[in-house]
C-alpha cells in the first residue's frame, strides 16, 4: 500500500490542505507538477465550490492530486444528556457568553458578529457525492474518520483515502475504518489539530511527532505520513526514518506566492513582531495553533469548546481584520518551524525541500556506524 501512495508522486511531499482560501488551485497545481502531492482544501467551501476548484485544478495539471474534507460534528446533547462520544460538554450557552465578550471587537471593526448557527455538517454530505460521481486520485479527512462503508466506496472509485490522527489510538480508528493510510499530526502543526474528539481537558498538549510516529508506526500496518512543523527536507529525512512514507508540509507552502493566504499572513510568518505559536480555540473553538497576537491573548483563555459555532461567530471579525490589515486580529495559522519560511515558489520549494532530502540522505549514509573505524 505504500508503493500506491508514494507512487502517485516522485518526491515524498504532500502539500497540506489549509482550509480558508490557501489552498488554491494554482498552489496545488504547482506542487503536483514539481513531483509532490498538491491538495486542495474543501472546509468551509460549498459542494459546487468544491467541485469548481477541482475542474479548475484539472485544468491546471494531469498529475494526481488530493482532496480534504472536515468531517461533520456532532450535536451538543441536549439538557441532561449523558455527553456522547465525541461532543463537546459545554452548552450552547457558552457561545452567547463568548459572543458578548466580542462584541467590543464587532464594534471595532464595524461589522456584525456571524450566525453560530450556520451548520455543523460543512456540507460533507454534498461534498462526498460529488467525490464518487467525480473520483479524484486522494481524499483525505479532519476531525474524524468516516465509516468503512464510505471509504470502501471510494475505494472502488479508484481514490486513495488518508484520515488524520494526533494519537496511537485514532491512529487505530482510521486503520479500523479501513482508510489506506494514516496522517500523523504532531502537536507541532500549525492550524487545526486533527483530533477526533474535542476534549477540552486537553488544551495545550499533544505529542510531539518524532514520538507520534514511531508509536503510531509500531501499532498499525497502513502507512504513515508524517505533518506538524516540517520546514526543511532534513526533517523530511528524519521523519522518513522514523517510519513515515511521506512528509505532509502546510506552513512551508503558505508563505508561497502561488498560495491563496491574505500578504499580512504570508509576512507575520517571519516578522520579528511575532515570537511563538500556541494553541487557541480564539477563532473557532477548537484547538489551532497560531501565531500569538492580540485577539488571541485577550480572547483565547475564555473561549469555549465550541465548535464550528465560534468558528461562525468570529468570521466576520476575522475577514474584517484581514480586509483592514491588521494583523493583530486575524487567524495567523502557523506551525512551530514559521521563522523557516521561505519566499519561494511552490514548484522551486518542492525541488529544494527534494534537494535537502537528498542531501540529508547522502550524509546519513556515510555516517560512520556505531563503534566502527571514523
Amino acid at each position: 500500500m505504500s508503493s500506491a501512495l508514494t507512487d502517485l508522486c516522485p518526491h515524498p511531499i504532500v502539500q497540506a490542505p489549509m482550509a480558508g482560501g490557501v489552498s488554491v488551485p494554482q498552489l496545488a497545481a504547482a506542487v503536483s507538477e514539481a513531483g509532490g502531492l498538491g491538495f486542495l482544501a474543501a472546509g468551509y467551501k460549498t459542494a459546487d465550490g468544491m467541485y469548481e476548484d477541482i475542474k479548475q485544478l484539472r485544468g491546471l495539471t494531469g498529475r494526481p492530486f488530493g482532496v480534504n474534507l472536515f468531517m461533520p460534528q456532532p450535536e451538543y446533547p441536549g439538557p441532561g444528556a449523558g455527553g456522547a462520544a465525541g461532543t463537546a460538554p459545554h452548552p450552547p450557552a457558552t457561545v452567547d457568553v463568548y459572543a458578548h465578550q466580542l462584541a467590543g471587537e464587532a464594534s471595532w471593526y464595524e461589522t456584525e458578529l456571524g450566525d453560530p448557527d450556520s451548520g455543523r455538517d460543512d456540507g460533507y454530505d454534498a461534498k462526498l457525492a460529488v467525490l464518487l460521481d467525480n473520483p479524484v486520485p486522494v481524499v483525505s479527512f479532519h476531525f474524524g474518520v468516516p465509516g468503512p462503508d464510505i471509504l470502501e466506496s471510494l475505494r472502488r472509485a479508484g481514490t486513495l483515502t488518508l484520515a488524520t490522527a494526533t494519537t496511537v489510538e485514532e491512529a487505530l480508528a482510521v486503520q479500523r475504518a479501513g482508510a489506506d493510510a494514516v496522517i500523523a499530526q504532531g502537536v507541532e502543526a500549525g492550524g487545526h489539530q486533527g483530533t477526533h474528539r474535542d476534549l477540552p481537558e486537553a488544551d495545550g498538549s499533544g505529542v510531539g511527532l518524532l514520538s507520534l510516529i514511531a508509536q503510531v508506526c509500531e501499532t498499525v500496518d497502513i502507512p504513515v505520513v508524517a505533518a506538524g512543523g516540517i520546514m526543511r527536507g532534513s526533517q523530511i529525512a528524519a521523519v522518513l526514518a522514523a517510519g513515515a512514507v511521506a512528509a505532509q508540509l502546510g506552513t512551508a507552502f503558505l508563505a508561497t506566492p502561488e498560495s491563496g493566504a491574505n500578504a499580512v499572513h504570508k509576512q507575520a510568518l517571519t516578522n520579528p513582531l511575532f515570537v511563538r505559536t500556541e494553541l487557541t480555540r480564539a477563532f473557532s473553538g477548537r484547538p489551532a495553533r497560531g501565531l500569538v497576537n492580540r485577539f488571541m491573548r485577550e480572547h483565547g483563555p475564555y473561549a469555549p469548546p465550541a465548535y464550528p459555532e465560534i468558528h461562525h461567530l468570529t468570521s466576520p471579525l476575522r475577514k474584517a481584520a484581514a480586509k483592514a490589515g491588521d494583523a493583530q486580529g486575524m487567524a495567523l495559522w502557523a506551525g512551530q518551524g514559521h521563522r523557516m519560511a521561505r519566499d519561494l515558489p511552490a514548484g522551486r520549494l518542492v525541488e529544494v525541500l527534494a534537494a535537502e532530502l537528498d542531501a540529508a540522505r547522502t550524509a546519513l549514509s556515510v555516517f560512520p556506524a556505531a563503534g566502527g573505524d571514523r
